[in-house]
């Protein structure tokens, strides 16, 4: 095989977490050659613990996959359509899970790490880069994430005079399958839903009454918690990742309306007594010989998680592969500061992929990864590439991080926050459905969904549009 010449690499990507990963491999699959640069193992992070590209170091679930109903879902089916290499691998490594798309998390980390390894136009790099990338990286993609190490974090809040938001990111807890006692527990999805590789039986149950409900939330309000550092104490969490025991601090039923909700479950063991709450664990790698406590991220200190969560009916045994854990969360003012190829307005040779950007998922950061890999790629081959429509996943998310979101709300501008994929981010239907196939009239829930199906559709057709006008002319150029 020909020696390919990487002093000459048209894109340098910083960060081979999923964002960085994928953009590597959208830049180098559109024929320009790639330099991905990956500081681990050299130089761990707070939450890791492998060097392989792509880890997943929070839960295992790329949520919901229903391309029909759900948002992430059609987000799941766009990048599909794009060739993302973090779908395909997800694809290939999924474990049950109701209807959400699960992962075994090593098979999935070990199927990117390979896939990039063997594409003839990427080189991995195993070094830090120390700060702001060389002068002569003229095109750049930092896919850092939210653990960038803090030299080119200082490098880039000195470059943009402007400091850096940030939140907290939790971790949930992973417990060894065959120390969960199942003659309390049960499985089953909520609603005896059926996903991608389940059954409908994906979830292990574990009920509590209302007394364990309260005794449970009185100890998480009470635990021990890890202290804050100096820089973190003013740093404020994301409310879509809140540490169970901050939820609990907010109302002692809040947690019965969220992650121990007890709809849509039937306990086979006493099945005319009503579970008050119920913890959930769903499969974390593909020998279903571990699984995750679901929502159950948490900034206790070791001992109080083992004791605390012990408690839990079914749990009292349980054996922790690893327990949970909380860091800090670093994001840019993305609309101020990128342009809306994400490039840095203050050095556009630096595009910005991933979670700093503003977004918040594994999905969502692999899918900014994907449109910053495609634009670098464009920019290598001195093409221009339009943006996707706003009426898609792609498009809505893009839009939110670089101004969509910005409005004038009383006193000023609302600050910017991550954000998770969702049909709010979506411009409004043209005519929104509202009648059934037979005629009636749609009402209710009925009309929610036939609104969220239409936005789907409409969002897969003007992909596929879009792919056809602005993807295929420039790769057959």
């Amino acid at each position: 095989m020909t020696q390919i010449d990487f002093s000459s690499a048209a894109v340098h990507v910083v960060g081979a977490g999923l964002a960085g990963s994928e953009a590597a491999w959208q830049v180098a699959n559109s024929g320009v050659r790639v330099v991905l640069h990956e500081m681990r193992p050299h130089r761990m992070t707070a939450a890791h613990q492998t060097g392989g590209l792509a880890e997943l170091v929070c839960s295992n679930s790329f949520r919901s996959d229903d391309a029909a109903n759900n948002a992430v879902g059609l987000l799941h089916a766009e990048m599909r359509r794009l060739g993302s290499l973090i779908m395909r691998c997800a694809d290939a490594n999924q474990v049950p899970a109701g209807g959400a798309l699960a992962v075994d998390r090593e098979g999935f980390s070990s199927a990117v790490t390979k896939a990039l390894g063997d594409h003839p136009l990427i080189e991995i790099s195993r070094a830090e880069v120390a700060g702001l990338p060389p002068p002569d990286w003229r095109n750049v993609i930092v896919a850092t994430g939210p653990l960038t190490s803090a030299p080119l974090a200082d490098a880039i809040r000195t470059l943009t005079d402007e400091s850096a938001l940030a939140f907290f990111d939790a971790i949930a807890p992973i417990v060894h399958r065959d120390s969960i006692d199942m003659s309390k527990a049960w499985f089953q999805s909520r609603y005896d839903k059926v996903g991608p590789g389940g059954s409908g039986a994906d979830y292990i149950n574990c009920p509590l009454t209302e007394a364990q409900y309260h005794a449970f939330v009185e100890a998480l309000i009470e635990g021990e918690k890890a202290a804050f550092k100096d820089w973190e104490t003013d740093t404020p969490y994301f409310d879509g990742c809140l540490p169970i025991e901050v939820m609990a601090e907010r109302g002692r039923e809040t947690l019965r309306h969220g992650p121990m909700k007890p709809v849509g479950l039937t306990n086979p063991h006493e099945p005319t007594v009503k579970p008050y709450a119920i913890v959930q664990l769903r499969q974390d790698n593909k020998l279903g010989t571990l699984y995750n406590i679901v929502g159950f991220q948490t900034k206790l200190k070791h001992g109080a998680q083992t004791r605390i969560f012990r408690t839990i009916p079914g749990l009292e045994n349980a054996e922790f592969a690893r327990l949970g854990g909380l860091h800090r969360n670093t994001f840019l003012n993305s609309p101020k500061l990128l342009d809306a190829q994400m490039r840095l307005r203050a050095e556009p040779r630096l595009r910005f992929a991933g979670q700093m950007t503003g977004c918040e998922g594994y999905v969502e950061s692999a899918a900014i990864g994907l449109i910053a890999g495609l634009y670098a790629a464009s920019d290598a081959r001195a093409r221009m590439l339009s943006a996707p429509p706003p009426t898609t996943a792609l498009g809505a998310l893009l839009g939110h991080i670089t101004g969509g979101h910005i409005e004038t709300i009383d006193a000023g501008p609302r600050s910017f926050q991550p954000m998770n994929i969702n049909f709010g981010l979506f411009p409004p239907l043209a005519n929104p459905p509202t009648k059934k196939p037979d005629g009636t009239r749609l009402r209710g829930n009925e009309k929610t969904a036939a609104k969220k199906q239409a936005i789907c559709a409409r969002a897969l057709t003007d992909l596929d549009r879009w792919i056809a006008d602005a993807l295929r002319p420039a790769a057959a150029a």
